[in-house]
């Protein structure tokens, strides 16, 4: 196995961790169709902050191109694209597919065709196989063989990294799942998990983050309960985490392109069955509600100060999906900005983390250098970054107007601190 080559298609948040690892032992080629995302690897910098230069450096058997003529001659493809939905909550394929139909126009003979994007069970034999098939004109599981191993990466984590997460593997026959298996095993220190076969990984993957969603759905609806019962939500969860069984998970709004995207995935192919999954979809609506949530708290608390909230000046400090990466797909602090601007709020947003030019793209939303003192009727804290944790709380009061609102929606600061907090 070490001898072949490998191609991984898609440098993003999964594929680029990927690439490097791998290519500390064999050849492998880094495939993107994004142009000046292969200019910026070869130069060393990698816009997502996962993989440091001196990573890309030690790969020292890696090169990224965007020339399919390159990745002509692997005999192992990887597909790392995303996996998004569309507007109406159904999976969009379009990636997949896409680049289902790119490999299958350089398969030949022998090859293997490994999927790591999240998708529902059964979408890799269903719908990725056809496209290999008729693309080629190869037969599958005679000519060509396929694997699933789902990615498990944590924007943003340090600490749990592609080497040290167990990952699961799975392959077409039970021939090429040990050689995929043997395959992840070069490079994942934490060890590996072969599923019985390619469905069963697929839908191991997709309850991973379901399972989140609805337990975060429960204490967000929780939340609610308890804003009524006028008792802080924290101070109770650190009640009941003294029972050594008891979840910690917290309230929060919750985005980002797998806990606020998979379930979706799951539902559909559900509804496809014939099945109805009533507390997949009930999670999820509680946890798309947040944001006007967020906002009704945020407006009992000003009216209490004498404070409207229609034409204030609001600051949003946080716009990514999680805290300490710069991603911000699928954010649901956007949610909060929509809500504060069909008030006429006027809202300055504010994130170092952030690319401008990437939010302006994706939500036409302009990311200001720094807050300006004595200007903000409400401050809004959205994402727990290392850099506003390191920031008193005077510090940010000194943002506010004289008469002001500080509201904490990831409890960065003590109950007594802030005016409200989630």
């Amino acid at each position: 196995m070490n001898n072949k080559k490998i191609s991984v298609i898609g440098l993003g948040y999964v594929g680029l961790p990927l690439a490097v690892e791998f290519g500390r032992k064999n050849t492998v080629i880094g495939y993107d169709i994004n142009q000046k995302r292969i200019d910026q690897l070869k130069k060393g910098f990698d816009k997502t902050l996962e993989i440091s230069k001196e990573e890309l450096k030690q790969a020292l058997n890696l090169c990224f191109t965007n020339d399919l003529k390159d990745i002509e001659d692997s005999q192992i493809y990887i597909i790392t694209v995303p996996t998004p939905i569309n507007n109406d909550n159904t999976p969009d394929l379009t990636f997949l597919k896409k680049s289902s139909e790119l490999v299958g126009s350089v398969l030949k003979k022998g090859n293997i065709v490994i999927y790591e994007s999240t998708v529902f069970p059964g979408a890799t034999e269903e719908i990725c196989v056809p496209i290999l098939e008729k693309i080629s004109g190869l037969s599958f599981n005679q000519e060509f063989y396929c694997g699933y191993s789902p990615e498990r990466i944590n924007p943003g984590d340090k600490k749990h990294r592609l080497r040290n997460i167990k990952k699961i593997t799975s392959g077409s026959t039970p021939e090429v799942a040990i050689e995929i298996d043997n395959l992840y095993q070069q490079i994942i220190v934490a060890g590996t998990h072969k599923a019985a076969s390619i469905k069963i990984a697929e839908a191991a993957k997709i309850i991973e983050n379901t399972q989140r969603d609805v337990n975060i759905a429960l204490i967000n609806e929780l939340a609610i309960i308890f804003d009524k019962l006028a008792i802080d939500t924290q101070s109770v969860l650190d009640a009941a985490g003294t029972k050594w069984n008891f979840l910690p998970f917290t309230p929060g709004l919750v985005g980002g392109h797998c806990i606020g995207v998979d379930p979706h995935y799951l539902a559909y192919k559900s509804f496809e069955l014939g099945h109805s999954p009533e507390i997949i979809l009930a999670g999820r609506r509680i946890n798309d509600s947040m944001g006007s949530h967020i906002i009704d708290q945020v407006s009992k608390i000003m009216i209490k100060k004498n404070k409207k909230i229609s034409n204030s000046n609001v600051l949003i400090m946080g716009l990514t999906f999680k805290e300490n990466c710069p991603d911000i797909r699928n954010t649901k602090v956007v949610d909060l900005i929509k809500e504060l601007t069909s008030l006429k709020c006027i809202v300055d947003v504010y994130d170092p983390w952030v690319d401008k030019n990437e939010a302006l793209t994706q939500y036409g939303i302009e990311i200001i250098d720094q807050p300006d003192k004595d200007k903000y009727d409400l401050i809004l804290l959205t994402v727990a970054h290392h850099v506003f944790k390191k920031l008193s709380i005077s510090q940010i009061k000194s943002f506010g107007k004289k008469t002001h609102v500080i509201y904490d929606v990831k409890y960065l600061f003590n109950e007594n601190q802030t005016d409200g907090r989630l």
